[in-house]
């Protein structure tokens, strides 16, 4: 089954129905990339941060040697951490992406924070993902986002990429990036669901040619727009799960949606949101902003980088 896709400012494609792989446990998420892939997904979120990209790239071996599905039909996108800033390192941690995935090239590749720590090694492992000081304290380091993005382009002129992006920047360093860059993000990944519809942000992105990919675009926790009795009675009516209404409602506003998930089931389903939802409906789903943060770096770095 086809999904909808959006045109990148590159000319290139993206289909808006992808599937994510953050917090996919390893031993799990080989076997879900692959059920998603069988199921029709053609968008294949990863990052190296997520520390599963090898796993998956056995799975994309495997499934495009086999020649059922061919790797010129399939849109994966990976992201850049923190620690790899430098101009040096940026080529060094796409090339060992590449290598985990056992791809050749990436359709899109993020910068993953506006954020740039100390070095710490390569591959990205849970050891090295945080580098600290003495006092321990994160470790930053002194590299200018312009750094990073020149050799983002570089990375795209020598064809390793096919585009190149950013993820979690707010408006100010994409006003920022676009006052320097030669060659425009083609999208900013963001946290975007109706608790967190990311408005402004997202209509700045479209004035200046960049697709907003929604990342947990079904919320997340024991209070998310999942559980909303808005969403669950709008999902009865209509006969469909509360997670195909949400991510409806994201692709009826012009994002594309990652939603992640290792049960088959749900795998199958999530795929399955491209129907149309009345406007009556998208504005009772509308009104449920409220600003919740999922990805909330506090609990991670202990300051909120949205802020």
């Amino acid at each position: 089954m086809a999904t909808p896709a959006a045109v990148l400012n590159t000319g290139a494609k993206i289909p808006l129905v992808g599937f994510g792989t953050w917090k996919a446990e390893p031993g799990r998420v080989g076997e879900a990339v692959r059920t998603a892939l069988d199921a029709g997904y053609r968008h294949i979120d990863c990052a190296a941060v997520y520390g599963n990209e090898k796993e998956i790239g056995q799975v994309f071996k495997e499934v495009f040697s086999g020649g059922k599905v061919k790797r010129s039909d399939v849109f994966v996108t990976s992201k850049l951490w923190n620690t790899c800033h430098k101009k040096e390192h940026v080529i060094e941690a796409c090339k060992q992406t590449l290598k985990d995935l056992q791809l050749d090239y990436l359709d899109l590749y993020l910068i993953h924070w506006p954020c740039a720590f100390e070095f710490a090694g390569l591959p990205i492992t849970e050891e090295n993902t945080i580098p600290k000081n003495n006092k321990g304290e994160i470790a930053f380091a002194k590299v200018p986002l312009q750094e990073t993005w020149k050799a983002m382009e570089d990375l795209q002129k020598q064809g390793l990429v096919k585009a190149i992006g950013v993820s979690n920047y707010r408006i100010v360093e994409l006003l920022d990036l676009l006052s320097y860059c030669e060659i425009v993000p083609a999208v900013n990944q963001i946290e975007v669901h109706p608790y967190n519809q990311r408005k402004d942000l997202k209509e700045f992105c479209e004035s200046r040619g960049i697709h907003v990919t929604a990342y947990s675009p079904l919320g997340s926790g024991k209070e998310g727009p999942l559980q909303d009795s808005v969403v669950r009675s709008i999902s009865e009516k209509l006969g469909k799960t509360p997670a195909q209404v949400l991510l409806a409602w994201g692709l009826q506003r012009g994002t594309s949606v990652i939603p992640k998930s290792v049960t088959p089931t749900r795998i199958k389903e999530n795929l399955n949101c491209t129907f149309k939802l009345d406007p009556e409906v998208v504005k009772q789903i509308d009104q449920l902003e409220r600003g919740q943060v999922v990805c909330d770096m506090r609990e991670y770095w202990g300051f909120p980088i949205d802020a």
